[in-house]
């Protein structure tokens, strides 16, 4: 079978363990399982991913916060020596699964879930990404707006008028943004991989160069804290916390990582792409943090809240623009990799007779342009409850899924039962749903966003993600059913070609 027959017909007459031929409903070309032969992800692709991802605008201004906050360059290594550890695991524990199943997370969603429960989290972890992608394009195109205007001074005029709360400026460059994106989708996942090689190396580079730059401009010396800084146990509740708010960032990422690792072509490649892209250079993303913040604050005394404080600040035209165009880049290989694949398979997997990867990418796109990301990044209403309700479900189903893979079934994955409704089908369960998994999930959950959103355990609301994947990993294995036949059968036989 070519692989445009992959992309145009279903094959039901191919073996799947004990129930019967695949359905149409829960198998396409983009949801099948990727064949262990040809697959092209080696250890540098998965660097890239941690690349990008770590030097993201975001992820500075909430580094450069802990230094704002009072932890001294001591304790913002330790917060994220810690974080890199806990990440290190999780990532690579979730990674293996997806290089073992070749499948993304929707359909490993339904080992634990059911073949039809697993949607939840398939849409949970995708609106979570729809609003982000949105977010981060708009971020993005706000770098951008602020670039032009400093070259071509005239055309601060467009940012007179506004149109659903968006200036005309800001309108053309989120939609010249969201355009590009959307030709990148297009082409796949291969040219996302090739757009993330391009951007790694690019931004490591460019967060060197502007490092380096202050700490010569601030004469070879930064402070290494601000004037009264944290001590005691204070301090040491702001290193947890911090390392504990980095790893929840993560949250999603762990989750759909096996989107990603379905194209692996071994382990050791997963293994070494996370030991460089995780502790090796989230310490180096944390040297970047404490330099850029102390020597800001050693020459005029100001504490800095992201690194767009420092970009402005550069004198040289041509290196103010390139540093720019930069961090737009790597703006959108974030948005790429985090925002935009987990929601294009969840959106296939609610309607794959209607949705291929292109199509989905488009679809994903238009909401994300829908929802007016400007307007919900300015209401902290709508990010704090809305978006951090969402984001504190993610740590007990990330609790759920692992403890049915490595727990219940240690690594054992009957990978063409998850594409057959049968009833006989190993993951059919209670006509699609598994009962168990859900009276794991829905009190973990509840617990979860109750202590991220209450303002009573406001001190706890850093760990609620943790609290939540414990609690529910727990409950899982305490309930699940242990009397259900397990089976060791991989997906060769209905597998597609790896992008």
């Amino acid at each position: 079978m070519t692989a445009m027959d992959d992309r145009t017909r279903v094959d039901s007459d191919s073996g799947t363990g004990d129930g019967g031929g695949v359905s149409s409903d829960l198998y396409t070309y983009d949801l099948a399982p990727t064949k262990k032969e040809g697959r092209r992800w080696g250890a540098y692709n998965v660097f890239t991913l941690w690349a990008n991802d770590v030097h993201s605008l975001g992820n500075y201004a909430f580094a450069i916060g802990l230094f704002a906050l009072g932890l001294n360059v001591w304790g913002i290594l330790a917060a994220f020596a810690l974080a890199s550890v806990l990440l290190f695991l999780l990532l690579t524990l979730s990674g293996f699964m997806g290089h073992k199943t070749g499948v993304p997370f929707p359909v490993m969603g339904r080992m634990a879930f059911g073949i039809r429960g697993a949607k939840v989290p398939a849409v949970v972890r995708g609106a979570v990404a729809i609003a982000w992608f949105g977010i981060q394009t708009y971020l993005a195109s706000s770098v951008l707006s602020a670039l032009l205007v400093a070259l071509f001074p005239g055309l601060h005029a467009l940012e007179k008028h506004s149109v659903l709360g968006q200036s005309t400026l800001g309108w053309l460059t989120f939609l010249a943004l969201w355009v590009l994106q959307v030709l990148i989708v297009s082409y796949g996942m291969q040219m996302i991989r090739r757009y993330m090689a391009f951007a790694a190396p690019t931004t490591l580079i460019t967060m060197l160069a502007l490092a380096v730059w202050m700490f010569v401009k601030a004469d070879g010396s930064i402070a290494f804290s601000i004037p009264d800084p944290l001590s005691g146990g204070a301090m040491w509740l702001q290193i947890l916390q911090g390392a504990a708010l980095w790893v929840v960032i993560y949250g999603t990422f762990v989750l759909n990582f096996c989107d990603f690792t379905r194209s692996a072509k071994d382990r050791g490649s997963i293994i070494r792409g996370n030991v460089i892209g995780i502790p090796v250079n989230m310490l180096f993303f944390a040297v970047i943090v404490i330099v850029l913040s102390g020597a800001q604050l050693k020459l005029n005394g100001h504490v800095i809240t992201s690194t767009t404080d420092i970009v402005r600040t550069i004198p040289n035209t041509f290196l103010l623009a390139f540093a720019s165009l930069a961090l737009i880049a790597l703006t959108i290989a974030v948005n790429l990799l985090a925002n935009f694949v987990a929601p294009i398979y969840a959106l296939i997997d609610l309607f794959p007779r209607r949705l291929d990867f292109r199509k989905a990418g488009l679809v994903s796109a238009v909401i994300g342009l829908a929802i007016l990301p400007w307007n919900l990044y300015n209401s902290p209403v709508v990010v704090n409850y809305f978006l951090g309700g969402l984001g504190a479900l993610l740590g007990p189903l990330f609790g759920v899924i692992m403890a049915d893979y490595w727990l219940l079934r240690k690594s054992r994955v009957n990978v063409p039962d998850l594409y057959t409704d049968d009833a006989r089908g190993e993951y059919h369960y209670r006509r699609g749903y598994n009962p168990r998994a859900i009276a794991a999930f829905v009190p973990s959950a509840a617990l979860a966003v109750v202590v991220a959103l209450a303002p009573f355990f406001h001190a706890a609301a850093g760990f609620s993600w943790f609290i939540g994947a414990f609690i529910a990993a727990v409950l899982y294995a305490v309930i699940a059913d242990r009397s259900r036949q397990i089976q060791d059968v991989d997906g060769e036989s209905i597998a597609v070609a790896a992008e």
